[in-house]
């Protein structure tokens, strides 16, 4: 190698049986991809016999480091692994690295007049990249070989090599393209090594240490290890230990899970993405999305779709997205809202998802169902050709929102013919979606309601034989329908049974439900009991612990306590006792809150009947209001017919005496619709 002052040239040469070659023209060939033109140089150049190399791998070649690792990244490149191994052996990794390591530890200045070129730090990093390279490639090849343990040991001796010559971490400025290349795969690599060869707390270790040293990785790189630590720490099975004690800043956020380390990188990643840093990649809001939904903090992730910048999604599926976001919240009327943008008939009105996604909504408020039959019933046009599977989930959304318009409806006529064509569409869904729990609980429920509590039976064991008795609701419609059958002692026994496989904080409706079972058998003391642990239950639900005594002024307590907790809750102004006046106003303080409130109007009607004998029409009226909410309620009927009576109506009032008799036969301890 020669130097001039205004001039600078760096030759790298290898030296083997009396022969010299340039390592650079080969090593352009081979990052060319020229390996025959390659092959030819160093034949030449070194006069070797590969023939014999190769079946001979005794013979020993006075080569330096380059030129093994020259000949290794030729074989490696022609996919002869195994020579190329062989190759890579004859390397000692560490006395190249204990030769290299003290250049750059010296923190000497460069001479005067010496160019960049020239520095000792620029040639050493040229030989760090000769062996760190031989390294990396000898780890592939052993990777190829499924030698994975071996493959991860040998990468991981690249990273302690760096980090002992870089022992402050790799600078930006000043480093060899080719060792920051090197670099970059080996620290990409080495936790996919770790994962193949099962060790997943030493890849988790890699995934850390890759993110958390100076490696000085390009935007690009960096992301792609972030995505795939993510989709590890989301899909993997693995739990993850927290982070040692040595890589944490005081004062700064630590994952306690690996959901919350996967959010935060991915929250990382968009930010990236959002700044410019980093190519948009879409699978990292779908990995968001799912990892937010697990935790419902559906909101945030509203917040982050609209952070992204405009154009990343067309503005629909921006609209869409964020109506789903939106609705997971519980957030249906801005979600509705958006939807209904998305369906303009400017925009996509035919666009499946997002009806079925608004009937959905609309099935929730007797007073948007209506809305929410049109989506439903134009869903279901839609449904054909690929989309043909999701027939069955828009007559199960039609379904749902017939029974809703029901229960709004302007006549008995109107309503008895929604009720009548809810239950045929769901029953239709239920052919096309013979196994879907959802819809078999929903039909379960309507057939509840509509007192056949035959068919409602058999639904509630075909849920039971596809989730395994493991959803609680379906105990409790158990419960129910063996208490409208009159058959207290089974129902017991089913929310005993329920209770055994609930947990402790969960048990609160079941013990609700045996106190009433308890009731509706005479057995008022057990009753008592139950509330009692009830109430325990929730005071040690508060952290409240300590004894609980029970007074004899347990009811005004209990309704005081509620009065606190919910002043202007309807059901608590229904359960005020006493003066008949001042239970009149009460209950008309409830519906003035909650207008659909059954048990209110129902209080209303039989107090205006006791109170004012001139006001039977009004009573008349609040009754019958409370009949076209809820047309099974036996009370509703029984003091309907009482105000018949009182008016002189007797054919009326034997026919309300008669439904409330028959209703009385099959009415439960508790309304179905509250399951729902």
């Amino acid at each position: 190698m020669e130097s001039s002052e205004n001039e600078s040239v760096s030759v790298r040469e290898v030296h083997a049986n009396g022969s010299r070659v340039v390592t650079s023209e080969i090593e352009a060939k081979l990052d060319e991809g020229n390996i025959q033109e390659a092959e030819s140089a160093l034949r030449e150049g070194l006069s070797l016999n590969f023939e014999m190399f190769e079946f001979c791998p005794t013979v020993t070649f006075k080569t330096s480091t380059g030129s093994k690792g020259s000949l290794g990244k030729l074989e490696y490149q022609r996919g002869n692994v195994e020579a190329a191994l062989r190759v890579f052996d004859g390397i000692d990794l560490q006395a190249a690295i204990q030769r290299l390591q003290p250049s750059f530890s010296d923190k000497a200045q460069v001479k005067k007049g010496r160019t960049r070129a020239e520095s000792p730090s620029s040639v050493s990093q040229h030989a760090a990249s000769l062996v760190l390279e031989a390294i990396y490639l000898k780890a592939k090849s052993l990777q190829k070989l499924g030698k994975y343990t071996e493959a991860a040991s040998d990468c991981k001796s690249i990273l302690d090599a760096v980090e002992k010559i870089f022992y402050q971490g790799i600078p930006d400025i000043q480093v060899d393209n080719k060792l920051q290349e090197i670099v970059s795969h080996a620290v990409e690599l080495l936790p996919e090594l770790w994962k193949q060869a099962g060790g997943y707390d030493e890849a988790i270790s890699a995934y850390r240490r890759a993110l958390l040293s100076q490696w000085n990785l390009d935007n690009d790189c960096c992301a792609r290890i972030q995505k795939s630590f993510v989709v590890f720490l989301l899909y993997s099975g693995v739990e993850a230990s927290p982070p040692s004690l040595a890589v944490q800043i005081e004062g700064a956020y630590v994952p306690k899970n690996n959901l919350e380390e996967a959010i935060l990188l991915l929250m990382i990643l968009i930010r990236k993405f959002c700044l410019g840093k980093a190519e948009w990649d879409p699978s990292v809001m779908e990995h968001l999305t799912f990892a937010l939904s697990v935790c419902s903090q559906t909101s945030i992730l509203a917040k982050q779709f609209e952070d992204l910048m405009p154009g990343v999604y067309h503005r629909i599926d921006r609209w869409n997205s964020l109506a789903l976001c939106l609705s997971g919240a519980g957030q249906n009327d801005s979600a509705l809202n958006l939807l209904r943008k998305s369906l303009h008939k400017h925009e996509r009105p035919d666009d499946l998802t997002s009806l079925l996604l608004a009937a959905r909504i609309c099935s929730e408020d007797p007073y948007l169902a209506a809305e929410g039959v049109g989506h439903a019933q134009k869903a279901i046009s839609n449904a054909h050709g690929l989309k043909e599977h999701l027939k069955g989930v828009a007559l199960r959304m039609l379904g749902l929102c017939l029974g809703k318009q029901a229960k709004v409806a302007s006549s008995d006529f109107e309503r008895s013919r929604l009720q009548s064509k809810a239950l045929e569409s769901l029953e239709e869904a239920i052919r096309l979606e013979r196994n879907n729990s959802d819809l078999i609980f929903e039909l379960a429920v309507q057939y509840a309601e509509h007192r056949n509590l035959t068919a409602a039976l058999r639904s509630v064991r075909h849920f039971f034989n596809e989730t395994g008795g493991s959803i609680l609701k379906a105990w409790i419609l158990l419960a129910l329908i063996l208490s409208a059958q009159q058959k207290y002692l089974e129902a017991e026994v089913v929310t005993d049974a329920a209770l055994d496989q609930t947990a402790r904080w969960e048990q609160g409706p079941l013990l609700r439900l045996k106190a009433k079972l308890k009731i509706s058998q005479s057995r008022p003391m057990d009753a008592i009991e139950t509330y009692r642990y009830l109430l325990a239950l929730v005071q040690a639900q508060k952290k409240s612990f300590g004894s609980f005594r029970m007074s004899s002024k347990d009811a005004e307590i209990c309704l005081q306590k509620a009065r606190e907790l919910k002043e202007y809750s309807s059901a608590v102004f229904c359960l005020k006792d006493g003066q008949s006046q001042e239970a009149l106003n009460a209950a008309i303080n409830s519906v003035l809150i909650e207008p659909n409130y059954v048990p209110s109007k129902i209080l209303m009607g039989a107090l205006v009947q006791k109170i004012e004998p001139k006001a039977l029409p009004a009573a008349r009226s609040m009754l019958s209001d409370a009949l076209r909410v809820e047309p099974t309620n036996r009370k509703a009927w029984y003091y309907l017919g009482l105000v018949h009576k009182q008016d002189g109506r007797m054919a009326d009032a034997a026919d309300c005496f008669q439904a409330a008799y028959m209703l009385e036969e099959s009415d439960p301890i508790e309304s179905f619709s509250a399951i729902l």
